[in-house]
C-alpha cells in the first residue's frame, strides 16, 4: 500500500533527517565539508528519484520516488520558512562588540562585492549569452550571494583564526539581503518589462536597509523587555524568540517593503548584545543551544532539498551552458578578488576597518561558495509564469552549474587552502601563552593524578608510568617556553586585563543566576565588563580604566532623573535610578573583591609577579573609585545600603543552599519528591526578597543641613522648610558645577566629596561643609574660575531666590561664610571629604589626585 497525503510529506521528512544524522559523522570523516557532502548526497538522491519514476520496473518505489521529487515546497516556502530561522541564529551566534570593529570590511564584502559581482557576472555574459543585459545582470545577483555554512564549518573544525570566521560570517549576515534586494529590482523589470532608473533603485536599496535596520532593533528590544516583564518563565521567554524573526521577517518583506533579511539579522544581532543580560545564564545558554539544534535541521534540510532540485534545473543543459556557467564563475571570483584585493587595502589605508592580512583575502576570495539561497532564487525565477521560457531556462541551468563549481571545486579545496596558507595554526602571542600555561598546569595535573592514584588504589608502577609521562610534557614545555621574550611587558600587562574583564563577565553572569537582581543593573554592567574588554584590546591599560570610568559616571536616566528632581521636585524616577545605583556599585564593589583574589591566584603564576603588580595596582584603582561612588552613596542612606547589601547575600545564601540539595539529589541521597519539595521552598523564600526595597529619598537632608557651619545661627525651623526647597546631586569627577564668569543661579551645599575652583594665581579646594557659590552670589559677582569635581561628591542645591531670602533674614549666615571664605583664601581652612554621621572629619587622601587623574 502507498503511503500518499501528508504522511508522505512527514515520512520524506523523517527519512532526510535520517540521512542529514549520517551524513555529519561521515563528512567528518572523510574530512570533506558538510554542505559538499548535503548537496552531493541531494543531487544524487533527486536524480534517483527522476530515474525511479520514468522507470516502469520500479512501480514499489513509486511512491517514495514521487513524494521527494514533489515535496510541497517553492521558492516562497524556501525563503520564508527556512532563511529567517538561518539568519537570525547566525546573528545571535556572533559577538556584536568583536563585529563591530570589523563593521566597514563586512559591509564592504556584504554589498558592495555583491553590487561589483552582479554587475561583472552580468557584463561579462552579456555578449555570449543571447538574453538582455537586465537577464544577466539578473543572474549575477542570484549568484552573488554567499553561502557561509560550508566556508565557517571547515575554519571550525580546522581551528581557523577566529576573525576570519567572524569576518565570513559578518558578511553572510548581509550579503543575503543586499542580493535579495538587488534580485527584486531586476525580477520586476524582467517581468514587467520596463526599463530600471538607476536613482531610484538606489534610493530604494537604501530604504530597505535603513528601515529594516531601525524596524529589526526596535522589535528586537521589543521583545527584550516583553521578555524582562515574563517574571522568570523559561520555556515562555524562549517561545519569544522563535517567534521575533518570522515576526520582523514577515513584517517588513511582505507588508512595510523593507528587506526581511536585514530586519532578522538587526534582531538576531540586537538579541546578542543585550540577551545575556536579559534572560538568566542557564536559560540563555539552553536558548544557544536550541537554536544551534533548529539551525542544524532547517540548514540540513534547506540544502537537501536544494540540491534535490539540481536535476530537474539542469535539464536541457547543453555545451554552449558550459561555456556560459565557466565564464559566469571565472568573472565571479575575479569580482570577488578585485573587491577583496582592491579596497579592504584602502579601509585599513583609511583606518576605517583593522587590516586584513593576504591569507585572509586568498581564504576570504576562494571561500566565496554558492548554496540554497542562490538555487532558491533560481528556482524562483523558473516558477515565475511573467518569465518567458528561454529566460527561465538560462536563470536555471547557469545559477545551478554555478552553485556546483564552487561547491565541487572551491569547496572540496577550501581545506587545503587553509592548512597551505597555515591559518590553522596559533598566533606567536598565543603559542608563546599555550607554553606557559602548559609548563605550569601539567604540574599541577600531575600532583592531582598522584593524590587521585592513591585515593582509587592504582599500582606504583602504574603511577609512577603516568605521572613520569605527563612531568616529562611539563618539562619539554618549561625548556621551550619563550614566553619572556616573545611579550613584552605591555603586551603582558594587556592580556592580563583583557582576561579580568572576561573573568569579571563570568562573575557577573554566574551572580545574574539569582532571582531578584536587576536585569538593567546587569546589563550596565555586563556591557561596561565587554567595553573595558575592548578598551584593553586596543588601548591597553589607557583604554582599559578610561571604560572602567565611564561605567562609574551617572547614566542619561540618572542626570534626567536628577533635573526632573530639582527643576520640578519629582522625585520617583531619581529614587529609582539611586536604587539602581546602588545595586550597581555593590555588585561592582563585590566583583571587584574577587577579580583581586583572581589575580593573585591564577594570574600570578602565569604572567608572573611585576605584571601582577601592575596589574594589582589598576584594580586597586578601581577599588579606591569604587569606594568613592559607593561611599558617597552610603553616607546619605546607610540603612538602605545595608539592607540592600543584606538582601543580596541572602539571596546568595538561598542560590547555594539550592545547589547543596541539587548535588544531594544527584547523588540519590535524597528523593526527587524530596528534592521539588525544598525546591519550591527556596522558591518561596526567593519570592519574598524580590520585592525592591524603597527609601525616602529626602530623608536626613534636614540634619545634614545643620551640620554646615554656616547655619549654626538658622532656627530649626527655618532648616526644615529649607529642607523641603533645596535638591540633590550627584556628581562624578571631572564634573563641572561652574564655568568661569558664570552667573549663579544656584548654590551648592556640599555634603561629601571634593571640588576644586581654578584661580589665576591658585587653585582653593571645597570640601564637606562648603558652600560652592555662596560667596560670589553675596558679593554680586560671577564665578571667579572654573569650579570642578575631584570625587564623586553628595551636594544639596539651594536655589539663588530661597539663598538670598535666608541671608536677608539671617545675616548671620553672610557673615559666616565671608569669615570662612576669607579663612580658606588665607589657607587657614583644609577641606575635608566628608563629614560621618558620629561628626569625624576626614580629609582626603595624599594620593588622591592619582586616583581621580585619567
Amino acid at each position: 500500500m502507498m503511503v500518499t497525503g501528508l504522511a508522505a510529506v512527514l515520512l520524506a521528512i523523517a527519512f532526510l533527517l535520517t540521512l542529514v544524522s549520517i551524513i555529519q559523522p561521515l563528512a567528518k570523516r572523510l574530512e570533506i565539508s558538510e554542505t559538499v557532502l548535503l548537496a552531493l548526497v541531494g543531487i544524487v538522491l533527486g536524480g534517483a528519484a527522476s530515474l525511479v519514476v520514468r522507470s516502469s520496473a520500479t512501480d514499489l518505489l513509486d511512491g517514495a520516488a514521487e513524494a521527494l521529487i514533489y515535496f510541497p515546497i517553492n521558492s516562497e516556502a524556501f525563503l520564508l520558512i527556512f532563511l529567517p530561522i538561518l539568519v537570525f541564529q547566525g546573528a545571535m551566534a556572533i559577538d556584536v562588540r568583536r563585529l563591530a570593529h570589523e563593521t566597514a570590511t563586512v559591509l564592504l564584502l556584504a554589498v558592495v562585492a555583491v553590487v561589483v559581482s552582479t554587475a561583472t557576472i552580468g557584463f561579462a555574459l552579456y555578449p555570449f549569452a543571447g538574453q538582455s543585459l537586465v537577464v544577466c545582470l539578473l543572474l549575477g545577483s542570484i549568484v552573488a550571494t554567499t553561502d557561509p555554512s560550508a566556508v565557517a564549518g571547515i575554519f571550525r573544525e580546522i581551528g581557523a583564526a577566529s576573525r576570519l570566521t567572524r569576518l565570513v560570517e559578518g558578511e553572510a549576515l548581509l550579503n543575503d539581503a543586499a542580493a535579495i534586494a538587488i534580485f527584486a529590482i531586476l525580477l520586476a523589470s524582467v517581468t514587467s518589462h520596463r526599463h530600471i532608473h538607476l536613482g531610484e533603485a538606489v534610493v530604494d536599496f537604501a530604504s530597505a536597509f535603513g528601515g529594516a535596520i531601525v524596524v529589526g532593533v526596535c522589535l528586537g528590544r521589543l521583545t527584550l523587555l516583553l521578555i524582562a516583564g515574563l517574571g522568570g518563565a523559561p520555556a515562555a521567554e524562549i517561545t519569544l524568540t522563535l517567534a521575533l524573526p518570522y515576526t520582523v521577517y514577515i513584517l517588513c518583506d511582505e507588508m512595510l517593503g523593507f528587506s526581511g533579511v536585514v530586519a532578522t539579522a538587526a534582531a538576531g544581532l540586537t538579541v546578542s548584545a543585550y540577551g545575556p543580560s536579559t534572560f538568566r545564564p542557564q536559560v540563555w545558554r539552553f536558548l544557544n543551544e536550541l537554536w544551534q539544534q533548529l539551525v542544524f535541521w532547517a540548514g540540513s534540510l534547506v540544502f537537501l532539498l536544494a540540491s534535490m532540485l539540481v536535476p530537474r534545473l539542469l535539464i536541457g543543459m547543453t555545451r554552449w551552458d558550459c561555456v556560459l556557467i565557466l565564464i559566469a564563475s571565472v568573472a565571479g571570483l575575479l569580482a570577488r578578488g578585485a573587491v577583496v584585493f582592491g579596497m579592504l587595502p584602502i579601509l585599513a589605508f583609511t583606518k576605517l576597518s583593522p587590516p586584513v592580512p593576504t591569507p585572509f583575502k586568498a581564504t576570504m576570495v576562494w571561500g566565496g561558495l554558492r548554496g540554497a539561497i542562490t538555487l532558491a532564487l533560481a528556482l524562483a525565477v523558473t516558477e515565475n509564469q511573467s518569465v518567458s521560457s528561454p529566460v527561465a531556462h538560462f536563470i536555471g541551468i547557469i545559477a545551478t552549474g554555478f552553485v556546483l563549481i564552487t561547491l565541487l571545486v572551491n569547496g572540496t579545496t577550501l581545506r587545503s587552502l587553509v592548512l597551505f596558507l597555515k591559518l590553522d595554526q596559533l598566533s606567536p602571542i598565543d603559542q608563546a601563552i599555550r607554553q606557559q600555561i602548559l609548563g605550569i598546569g601539567l604540574g599541577e595535573v600531575a600532583e592531582r593524578t598522584r593524590v587521585m592514584s592513591d585515593e582509587l588504589g592504582f599500582s606504583e608502577q602504574t603511577r609512577i608510568g603516568v605521572i613520569s609521562r605527563i612531568e616529562k610534557r611539563a618539562e619539554k614545555e618549561r625548556a621551550a617556553n619563550n614566553f619572556e621574550s616573545v611579550l613584552s611587558d605591555r603586551a603582558r600587562v594587556n592580556i592580563a586585563l583583557i582576561t579580568i574583564a572576561n573573568q569579571e563577565r563570568s562573575l557577573l553572569l554566574d551572580l545574574f543566576r539569582i532571582q531578584g537582581l536587576s536585569r538593567r543593573v546587569m546589563e550596565t554592567l555586563l556591557r561596561t565588563a565587554e567595553a573595558m574588554s575592548d578598551g584593553a584590546r586596543l588601548e591597553g591599560r589607557y583604554g582599559y580604566v578610561k571604560a572602567l570610568k565611564r561605567r562609574l559616571q551617572p547614566p542619561l536616566r540618572f542626570r534626567i532623573a536628577q533635573d526632573l528632581h530639582s527643576r520640578f521636585h519629582f522625585d520617583e524616577p531619581l529614587m529609582y535610578a539611586m536604587m539602581e545605583r546602588f545595586e550597581m556599585l555593590i555588585i561592582a564593589h563585590l566583583v571587584s573583591l574577587s577579580l583581586q583574589r583572581f589575580v593573585r591566584q591564577r594570574m600570578e603564576p602565569t604572567l608572573g609577579p611585576r605584571i601582577t603588580e601592575i596589574v594589582s595596582e589598576v584594580l586597586g584603582r578601581q577599588r579606591k573609585l569604587l569606594d568613592d561612588a559607593l561611599e558617597t552613596l552610603r553616607l546619605h542612606y546607610s540603612g538602605y545600603s545595608e539592607a540592600l547589601e543584606s538582601r543580596i547575600l541572602r539571596q546568595i545564601a538561598l542560590r547555594l543552599e539550592d545547589e547543596e540539595y541539587d548535588a544531594l539529589q544527584a547523588d540519590n541521597l535524597i528523593s526527587e519528591e524530596l528534592h521539588r519539595e525544598l525546591h519550591r521552598d527556596i522558591e518561596r523564600r526567593s519570592a519574598r526578597l524580590e520585592a525592591p526595597l524603597r527609601f525616602n529619598l529626602k530623608s536626613g537632608i534636614e540634619q545634614r543641613l545643620r551640620a554646615f557651619p554656616a547655619f549654626n545661627g538658622v532656627p530649626d525651623s527655618v532648616l526644615h522648610t529649607l529642607s523641603r526647597k533645596v535638591a540633590m546631586r550627584f556628581v562624578s569627577p571631572g564634573e563641572v558645577l561652574f564655568k568661569r564668569g558664570q552667573k549663579v543661579r544656584t548654590v551648592y551645599a556640599q555634603v561629601a566629596g571634593l571640588a576644586e575652583v581654578h584661580l589665576p594665581e591658585r587653585e582653593i579646594l571645597f570640601g564637606s561643609g562648603d558652600l560652592i557659590g555662596a560667596a560670589s552670589v553675596i558679593r554680586g559677582e560671577r564665578m571667579p574660575g572654573t569650579v570642578r569635581a575631584l570625587q564623586f561628591s553628595h551636594l544639596l542645591a539651594i536655589p539663588k531666590p530661597v539663598f538670598e531670602r535666608l541671608i536677608h533674614d539671617y545675616p548671620i549666615v553672610q557673615r559666616l561664610i565671608i569669615a570662612r571664605s576669607n579663612k580658606r583664601a588665607d589657607g587657614l581652612l583644609d577641606p575635608y571629604v566628608l563629614q560621618t554621621a558620629e561628626g569625624v572629619r576626614l580629609a582626603p587622601s595624599q594620593d588622591m589626585r592619582r586616583i581621580v587623574s585619567p
